[in-house]
């Protein structure tokens, strides 16, 4: 039986076959340890639906490009000039703007040759800044919030199993979408953290609803989660929210274990 389509491509994710049936998609953004920008997590829906459907796929390994990170998390940079962190815009216009007649018209007062008797005109205030509205604020955060959710969960509702190989850093955003996989697997030298807190938001994508239930320990959750720190392999094992250390160190050996 064919493919039903040709999968989609995306500049940010690598799809091969390293084995019959099993499909690696691998987070390519290596230059900026893998941190996701919009593109990105818009382009999973569309990648796992194929996955989920296509009948020469029966399992799934998602790993990180590079030997750095499996996944930074967020693009903190590109979020805060164009993405979800953008929130100081006024989403009202500003009262009171000068017209361009009003300005001519101030100028003219004062371009009138010397000794020709005329009334000072004080120019027109600046516009008052409006800081933006708290509910069309929030009305407008909870649309892309809600979007980013769903396409993160994109890989939880995914048919196949997904293994998800984990390496190097592995923050913020990867631990949502690693939550989202079947089978956690990371070597030993992998550092994780819930980051969200560092830059003052919730890890609402996937974190706080998914963790408590895979590890089954909600003080370990709050704990990570309000804090923030780093933990390591062995605590990420010792909680459950790996199934396996690799006692290879790197990326080859957690990929090698992934594909037995």
């Amino acid at each position: 039986m064919g493919e039903p389509s040709a999968p989609p491509t995306s500049q940010y994710f690598n799809l091969t076959y390293p084995l019959p049936f099993v499909a690696h998609v691998e987070i390519n953004r290596p230059e900026k340890l893998n941190a996701f920008i919009e593109p990105m997590w818009l382009a999973l829906p569309p990648l796992f639906s194929h996955l989920s459907t296509s009948p020469s796929v029966r399992a799934i390994i998602l790993s990180g490009a590079g030997s750095k990170a499996f996944t930074a998390g967020l693009d903190i940079a590109a979020a805060s000039t164009s993405g979800l962190l953008v929130q100081s815009a006024p989403l009202t216009a500003p009262r009171n703007q000068s017209s361009p007649a009003s300005v001519a018209n101030v100028t003219d007062v004062y371009s009138q040759p010397t000794g020709t008797p005329y009334t000072t005109q004080k120019p027109p205030p600046p516009p008052p800044i409006i800081p933006p509205d708290p509910a069309r604020l929030a009305r407008s955060l909870i649309s892309q919030i809600t979007t980013f959710q769903s396409c993160v969960s994109s890989l939880e509702k995914c048919a196949k199993p997904i293994i998800a190989v984990l390496h190097g850093y592995c923050y913020g955003l990867g631990i949502d979408l690693s939550l989202c996989a079947d089978v956690r697997i990371c070597d030993k030298a992998t550092r994780f953290s819930v980051k969200e807190v560092d830059i003052g938001v919730a890890a609402d994508v996937g974190t706080l609803s998914r963790l408590g239930k895979s590890v089954g320990n909600a003080s370990w959750v709050k704990d990570v989660c309000l804090t923030a720190r780093e933990f390591d392999a062995s605590e990420a094992l010792a909680m459950g929210f790996v199934s396996q250390v690799s006692d290879k160190e790197g990326k080859k050996g957690c990929m090698d274990e992934a594909l037995r």
